[in-house]
C-alpha cells in the first residue's frame, strides 16, 4: 500500500524524535508503537541515513544530524547599523526550507534581540551560534555589553536585580519608550518553545528551558548578556496567534501572563513579594498569574494580591490559573475576606 507524503512525514518525524531520545531498539519500538513492519522502519532510518539526516554511531545506534555555525558581529565593522542584517545574513539562509510561519518568527525575535544589542547594551561586539538538526533550531546571541538586568535596574532605580528580572516576565518595559515599545522579550518569549537570558547571575525564561542551552552563556565574571532561542522546525505557532492571544481588539497589548514558578522558585509567602508581582499592573487589562509548579502561597502574599490590590484596582482582572488544591484553598480564604 502507497503511503501518503504526508504520513511519510509523520513516521520520519517520529522516528527522528525517537532517535533523539535515544530511544533503544529503534527499529523494533517505533514498529511496536506505530504497528508497523519492521522492514518499513529500517528503510526509513536507512533513507534518512542516505540523506544526511541521521548518523550511524553504532551497532543501531544512531543521532541527529546537526548543523552547528557561528559568527562575530562587530559595531566596528557595521554590523549594528541595522536590526535585521545579523538575521538577513546569517539566520535566514539557515531557516529558508522551513514553514513560513517559522521563518516569520525567527525574522520577528533576531531582529528584535539584535535591536536590544545594538540600542540598548552599550556592547561593541556581539557572537551568533546557531545549531540546528531535523527537528530544531537553537540560537544564541551573546553580547559584551552591560548586562540587560543591570540596565533595567539601573534605570529604574531597583536595588534588586530580581526585581528587573520580574518585570521583564510582564512586558511593556523598556529604558527607551520613546523609540521602544517593550514588547520584543516578552512577546519573543513567548513564540519560541525555549528561551532564556542569562547575565549577571540571573536567568530570565517563562518556559521550561532546557539544561543544555546553559553551556551557551557566557562565564559568571564576563559582562554582558546571552539570550538562547530554541524553536521546533514543524512549529504550528505563528507571530499573529501570539500577539492575539495578549491583544485585545484594538490589537493593544492589554493582557499579559506571569508564571509565578519562575519569578519565585519556593513558594511565595510575604506580602513584599506581592507587591513586586503587583508593580505596573495597571499598565494591563487582564493579568494571569499562572501558579503551576507553585505548591503553595502563604497568606500575606495571597491578601496582597487578590484583596489589597484587587480591591484597589478594580479595573485589572486578576486570573489565577493552575492552582494546586492548596494555593486555591488560601486564594478562596483571602477573597471571602477572612483575613487572620
Amino acid at each position: 500500500m502507497r503511503i501518503s507524503a504526508e504520513k511519510r512525514r509523520s513516521l520520519e518525524l517520529y522516528i527522528l524524535k525517537k532517535i533523539k531520545e535515544g530511544t533503544p531498539s529503534l527499529a523494533a519500538y517505533v514498529s511496536s508503537s506505530l504497528d508497523i513492519d519492521q522492514s518499513t522502519v529500517y528503510r526509513y532510518i536507512k533513507e534518512l541515513e542516505h540523506s544526511g539526516t541521521i548518523k550511524k554511531e553504532g551497532r543501531g545506534k544512531y543521532c541527529l544530524t546537526e548543523r552547528l555555525c557561528s559568527y562575530a558581529l562587530s559595531r566596528e565593522n557595521g554590523d549594528f547599523v541595522s536590526d535585521t542584517l545579523a538575521y538577513d545574513r546569517y539566520i535566514y539562509p539557515l531557516v529558508r526550507q522551513l514553514p513560513d510561519n517559522v521563518v516569520s518568527i525567527w525574522a520577528y525575535v533576531i531582529s528584535e534581540m539584535t535591536n536590544n544589542v545594538i540600542d540598548h547594551s552599550e556592547a561593541d561586539h556581539a557572537y551568533l551560534s546557531v545549531r540546528q538538526d531535523a527537528l530544531e533550531t537553537t540560537v544564541a546571541l551573546k553580547d559584551n555589553g552591560i548586562g540587560i538586568f543591570r540596565k533595567i535596574a539601573d534605570h529604574f532605580g531597583m536595588t534588586d536585580l530580581s526585581d528587573a528580572v520580574t518585570e521583564l516576565f510582564k512586558g511593556k518595559l523598556t529604558t527607551n519608550p520613546q523609540y521602544h515599545s517593550g514588547e520584543g522579550i516578552f512577546f519573543s518569549s513567548r513564540m519560541m518553545d525555549e528561551f532564556m537570558i542569562l547575565s549577571d547571575g540571573k536567568i530570565f525564561s517563562c518556559n521550561a528551558f532546557n539544561e543544555d542551552m546553559l553551556s551557551a552563556a557566557p562565564a559568571p565574571d564576563q559582562p554582558g548578556t546571552v539570550v538562547v532561542m530554541t524553536l521546533s522546525n514543524a512549529s504550528k505557532r505563528s507571530p499573529a496567534e501570539v500577539f492575539d492571544l495578549y491583544a485585545d481588539v484594538d490589537g493593544g497589548f492589554t493582557r499579559t501572563m506571569i508564571p509565578l514558578v519562575q519569578v519565585f522558585p519556593s513558594a511565595p509567602v510575604s506580602r513584599s513579594q506581592a507587591k513586586r508581582i503587583c508593580e505596573r499592573l495597571d499598565s494591563f487589562k487582564e493579568v494571569t498569574l499562572d501558579f503551576a509548579g507553585t505548591d503553595w502561597v502563604g497568606q500575606g502574599f495571597a491578601h496582597e494580591l487578590f484583596s489589597v490590590y484587587a480591591k484597589k484596582h478594580p479595573e485589572v482582572k486578576l486570573i489565577p490559573v493552575n492552582m494546586s488544591a492548596s494555593v486555591e484553598k488560601m486564594y478562596r480564604h483571602v477573597k471571602e475576606g477572612k483575613e487572620s
